[in-house]
């Protein structure tokens, strides 16, 4: 999902959180994780619902141009 992050271990995610909640404090380091869940979440549903409606345009487009190359393709030439 976050291909500029690459791997985080186990140590990396320790002084990430570590670092969150010297700057946050334990009062908001929740709230900010709610937040970023949410966020997470919509831009996930967002991007589904984009996704799916290209998949639909293509599949219609090609529902479309089907009998139409079909019957192009049995006239007869005429000179």
């Amino acid at each position: 999902m976050f291909g500029l992050i690459g791997n985080v271990g186990p140590w990396e995610l320790i002084l990430i959180l570590t670092i969150a909640l010297i700057i946050l404090g334990p009062g908001k380091l929740p709230e900010a994780g709610k937040a970023i869940g949410r966020a997470m979440s919509e831009f996930k549903r967002a991007s589904s619902n984009i996704k799916s409606e290209i998949e639909e345009a293509v599949s219609v487009d090609e529902k479309d141009a089907g009998p139409v190359k079909r019957a192009e393709a049995r006239k007869p030439e005429q000179d």
